[in-house]
C-alpha cells in the first residue's frame, strides 16, 4: 500500500492542543527506544517523518500524524526510561494517561515490545491497564530482524506468556528494517478503526 499524504499536524502536551478534525486515531505506546518512530515511518512509507533517535526518551510530546486525511497516527512518549527525573517521568505518565482516558477519537492502540527481550514490569502494567479499560489493541514485537527466523515463534510465545495474552489477542512480529509485518498491521488497523481504505 502506498501512502501519498502523511504529515505531522499537531504537537501536544495537553488536551487543548489536540487536533479537532474528528478523525479516527490509532495510538502507539511502548518503552523508550522500542522503535515507535521507526515503525510509524515504515507504516507511512516515509524515512524521517517521525523523528528517530538512538537516545531513549527523545519523544517528549504527543505527536499527531494525519494519514490521507482519513486516519491519525498518535506517537505517545515512551515509558520506563530510568535516566529522567521522577518529575519528568510522572509528567510523561500523566500526559499518556490523560490522552488514553479522555480521547473519544481513539479507536485502536498499538503496543510495542522488543522481540529480543521479555516484557518488563512497565510493559505488563501497560498491557493490563489497556485490557482493563477494554481498548481495542494489537501487540507488535519490534526488531524481529535482530533474531533468527527460527527464534521468532519462540520469542513471541515468551511475550504472550509474560503479558498473559489470550489466544485470540493479536501479536505481530515487525521489522522496520525489512518491513516484515507492515501489511499485517495495516490490515488489523483497518479492522480496529473501522476504516475500509485510505485511497
Amino acid at each position: 500500500m502506498i501512502i501519498k499524504k502523511a504529515e505531522l499536524t499537531h504537537v501536544a502536551v495537553k488536551q487543548a492542543q489536540y487536533p479537532d478534525a474528528g478523525l479516527a486515531e490509532a495510538a502507539f505506546v511502548g518503552k523508550s527506544n522500542v522503535g515507535k518512530s521507526s515503525l510509524i515511518n515504515v507504516m507511512l512509507g516515509r524515512r524521517s517523518l517521525a523523528r528517530t533517535s538512538q537516545t531513549p526518551g527523545k519523544t517528549r510530546t504527543i505527536n499527531f500524524y494525519s494519514v490521507e486525511d482519513k486516519l491519525v497516527f498518535v506517537d505517545l512518549p515512551g515509558y520506563g526510561y530510568a535516566k529522567v527525573s521522577r518529575d519528568v517521568s510522572a509528567s510523561w505518565g500523566g500526559m499518556i494517561e490523560g490522552y488514553l482516558r479522555n480521547r473519544v477519537q481513539l479507536k485502536a492502540i498499538v503496543m510495542l515490545v522488543d522481540i529480543r527481550h521479555e516484557p518488563g514490569a512497565n510493559d505488563v502494567q501497560m498491557f493490563e491497564w489497556l485490557r482493563h479499560y477494554n481498548y481495542r489493541m494489537v501487540v507488535v514485537a519490534t526488531k524481529a530482524d535482530k533474531i533468527s527466523r527460527g527464534q521468532v515463534a519462540k520469542h513471541c510465545g515468551l511475550i504472550r506468556k509474560r503479558l498473559g495474552m489470550a489466544e485470540g489477542e493479536a501479536l505481530i512480529p515487525f521489522s522496520s528494517h525489512t518491513k516484515a509485518g507492515r501489511d499485517e498491521l495495516w490490515a488489523l488497523l483497518f479492522g480496529l478503526t473501522g476504516i475500509e481504505s485510505l485511497q
